[in-house]
């Protein structure tokens, strides 16, 4: 057995429109409704450019009226989660961020990492979930 890589990472919310809208508007990532038997006023499903579903995203109320497809009772308490600092995701076009989330007004923190010609950029999700975006730019010549 071998791990091949993060599948999705998974975020439950107050607020699905908005945190589809977030993802959408703010990193241009595409919202679509989670597979049957889901509802679309439960579930989100947001993927990449590649067409990937990275982020799935769950109505709290959704996540709280019904266990998780691995049979736990989320609402146990041996089974709380809230463990993770922050989710990481590979970006391209650096200045086209910067200048979106100047226009759209959101507080952001550069991050530059000259030795690995990389530029982080933190940001909060409408959840509050740190987000590390990373912009790897080729080495100046």
């Amino acid at each position: 057995m071998r791990v091949n890589g993060v599948d999705h990472v998974n975020i439950v919310t107050d607020d699905l429109a908005a945190t589809a809208r977030f993802y959408a508007e703010v990193l241009g990532l595409e919202p679509r409704h989670g597979p049957p038997p889901s509802r679309p006023d439960q579930v989100c499903w947001i993927y990449d450019a590649r067409g990937r579903p990275i982020l799935h995203v769950v109505a709290r109320s959704a996540r709280l009226s019904s266990p998780s497809a691995a049979g736990f009772d989320p609402a146990a308490a041996e089974h709380k989660t809230g463990v993770i600092d922050h989710v990481s995701l590979s970006c391209d076009g650096l200045t086209e961020m910067i200048e979106r989330l100047e226009r759209l007004g959101l507080p952001f923190r550069l991050s530059p990492i000259p030795r690995l010609n990389l530029t982080q950029v933190f940001i909060h999700d409408p959840n509050g979930l740190l987000l590390e975006l990373n912009f790897v730019e080729p080495p100046a010549a």
